[in-house]
């Protein structure tokens, strides 16, 4: 019997329930839900929050679209944070690609199932309290309704333009100048709002006109042709993954050798391996450029604006940026490796002068952020010794945390499946370790900032990360010594996961 587009859908659904509690990661996936609800509530309170308040300063002003006209600073935030939990349907949909079904309608099925994702749906808590508060103060039940379906319109046209780019970037990092010029040509005319006539004449027009229904038209138009876009681009390029469908191989290019390395030994091997996989492997070299990208956009972000004055923000986004690349990266640690983790195997202490070499190169990339960042220290944002504490947290504390998760990740990373690679999601454990790693320092640094003056405290914190940083030797073969108890645990995760 032939089933229907709705019910293929509800099958499909279905399977992906049945994967999750069939899955080998189903300890951790238990963790990562309960992470994942709490960190549910936590989003929750906070946009109920931010619409309450955003309600009462439009009833003030006596502007109902007041929350439209800032909603893409939302939705640019939005876009960023769907790289850390979002898959894109093309990830999902390899195991359905030989069976006797539609393919378009598999593809199709999680594109819906993308679209009114809980985590979509979660965004009504800051869109209802407000449309309720502005009903009761200063505008219509239609005006009302039209601003909450418009934002909810807009929020999934996020997700399928985040699914957009994530698998165009998936192909080419270059595509990551669209997201780019978009957000960037947003910002500048925020930044030309006052100064120029025509900029803000528009901007006075949008707001005027936000709550109507032909921008509820214009809203649901975008949503539709940015999913049959999805629709198209995403069917054409998992078939042409998994049918191999390459180009011809160009002429072989010249192979950097990293002499200047060799000094350094068999931790000088390891570290031409960690250069040459951000080099030639695209699913750890886009972590890398998305880290680099956040770092660049919120050292702008601080140095040329307003936006995050408060001196809570400046610390936490000063160890923000030191700490993201890490974070990226590092939380999948050892799971590259599990592609050839056998051959690292062979030889005593294989493993310790790779977790070393991984150490070094983490921490000499903390340059790279701490020159980016100059520009806000000439804004007089940070100061040099604000940089210094942080930086030596994120190379003791934070990545004395990070580095914990070579023990327990035992999930291969494809490094040739840019688009229907598995595993790409993190795991329950690696969620509650980048937590910790991104929070605890965080409540470090309050306490000591509400003990000692500004300059004391940072003293402290620099004293702190610099001890965690000297006894690596110690944690890391701590790591090593409890990563080989536990080593056919791990191989065996690896060869099932490949």
């Amino acid at each position: 019997m032939s089933l229907n587009r709705f019910q293929y859908f509800l099958l499909l659904r279905r399977h992906n329930k049945l994967s999750e509690r069939r899955s080998p990661m189903l300890d951790q996936s238990t963790v990562a839900k309960v992470m994942m609800v709490i960190g549910g509530c936590l989003m929750a309170l906070y946009l109920l929050i931010l619409g309450t308040a955003f309600g009462m300063m439009a009833n003030d002003a006596d502007e109902p679209a007041i929350l439209l006209v800032v909603l893409p600073i939302f939705l640019i935030i939005d876009f960023f944070f769907r790289f850390i939990a979002q898959q894109t349907p093309v990830m999902l949909v390899k195991p359905y690609m030989l069976l006797p079904m539609p393919r378009r309608t598999v593809v199709e099925s999680f594109l819906v199932t993308s679209t009114f994702s809980g985590y979509n749906l979660l965004w009504l808590c800051m869109f209802v309290p407000y449309c309720y508060l502005v009903w009761m103060g200063c505008s219509t039940l239609c005006e009302a309704l039209a601003i909450l379906a418009i934002g909810m319109l807009l929020v999934m046209a996020n997700s399928q333009w985040y699914l957009l780019v994530r698998t165009l970037i998936g192909r080419s990092l270059l595509w990551w100048l669209m997201p780019a010029a978009i957000y960037g040509l947003y910002i500048v005319t925020v930044f030309l709002g006052d100064d120029n006539d025509i900029v803000s004449d528009f901007m006075d027009g949008f707001v005027e006109a936000a709550a109507s229904w032909w921008m509820v038209l214009l809203s649901l138009a975008l949503l539709a042709g940015l999913f049959f876009l999805n629709r198209w681009m995403q069917f054409r390029y998992v078939f042409e993954e998994l049918a191999r469908e390459q180009k011809k191989p160009a002429a072989m290019k010249h192979v950097s050798q990293f002499t200047f390395l060799e000094r350094f030994g068999q931790t000088g091997e390891y570290l031409k391996l960690e250069l040459k996989s951000i080099m030639r492997n695209k699913a750890i070299r886009s972590r890398v450029m998305m880290s680099l990208g956040l770092i660049v956009l919120l050292s702008g972000l601080i140095a040329y604006t307003n936006m995050y004055d408060g001196v809570a923000m400046l610390n936490f986004w000063c160890y923000y940026c030191f700490g993201i690349y890490g974070m990226t990266t590092l939380v999948k640690v050892m799971s590259p490796e599990g592609n050839y983790i056998d051959l690292l195997m062979t030889h005593r202490e294989n493993i310790l002068l790779l977790l070393k070499a991984k150490y070094y190169f983490h921490v000499a990339i903390l340059v790279v952020p701490l020159l980016i960042m100059l520009p806000a220290v000439f804004a007089g944002k940070f100061s040099m010794m604000m940089m210094m504490a942080y930086m030596l947290i994120t190379s003791g504390l934070l990545y004395f945390v990070l580095f914990q998760l070579a023990v327990y990740n035992k999930q291969t990373l494809p490094l040739d499946s840019k688009l229907t690679g598995k595993n790409n999601m993190e795991s329950g454990l690696q969620l509650v370790i980048e937590l910790v790693g991104m929070f605890v320092p965080m409540i470090l640094v309050a306490v000591v900032l509400l003990a000692f003056e500004e300059d004391t405290a940072y003293l402290i914190l620099a004293l702190v990360g610099l001890v965690f940083t000297l006894l690596h030797p110690l944690w890391l073969r701590g790591i090593y010594s409890r990563l080989m108890r536990r080593k056919y645990v791990n191989l065996e995760g690896f060869h099932a996961s490949r």
